[in-house]
């Protein structure tokens, strides 16, 4: 069984992303995933710096992610578009875990890893924009990043009551994207 880290690159209590990310990852456990939902807030970093890492070492926080992230097969990100890029939480998370560790293989967190991407957004393009750079930001560090990625426009409409995606051509490519990340996480992690 695939083990799948499901996350979103937002800080925002009641983001859309993390609405995303939270609907999918029931897709994903429907498709036979076993998934561990995260909140980036509750791994607090300071902006990378290399003078802060050589004086002080990574922050703890960096540390416990670290190690979860290494526990998993995968990863189910749902990325927010700030200026048609990515944003800063996800990519000083990015930063941050991708630094060598005294005993640990280069890039251990991501090295070989699978990730689908995700993206919601009030705007019509539904954060595709900013999708373009985290596929590059993970395939440069080693991670597998499926072709299948979901971009869902209008996101504060997609939603049902019950916070599963109420409309059906979303909900339908959410349900192929979580099938695609389970499948080849399971098989690349054999």
């Amino acid at each position: 069984m695939a083990k799948i880290l499901a996350f979103a690159g937002s800080a925002r209590a009641h983001s859309v992303n993390k609405k995303l990310v939270h609907a999918v990852a029931g897709l994903v456990r429907d498709a036979g995933g076993e998934v561990t939902e995260i909140d980036l807030r509750d791994f607090p970093m300071p902006l990378y710096d290399g003078d802060l890492e050589e004086a002080e070492g990574a922050p703890e926080s960096a540390d416990r992610l670290y190690a979860i992230m290494k526990a998993h097969d995968g990863f189910l990100i749902a990325c927010p578009e700030y200026n048609s890029s990515i944003t800063p939480l996800l990519k000083n998370t990015i930063d941050w875990l991708s630094r060598p560790r005294e005993g640990e293989p280069r890039l251990g967190a991501f090295a070989g890893k699978t990730a689908a991407l995700m993206a919601a957004s009030p705007g019509g393009l539904g954060g595709l924009r900013g999708l373009v750079h985290v596929r590059a930001i993970l395939g440069n560090i080693g991670v597998h990043v499926i072709p299948e990625q979901l971009a869902l426009g209008t996101a504060h409409k997609a939603f049902a009551e019950d916070g599963t995606l109420s409309d059906n051509s979303g909900a339908q490519r959410a349900a192929d994207l979580a099938s695609c990340l389970v499948r080849t996480a399971g098989k690349l992690g054999e």
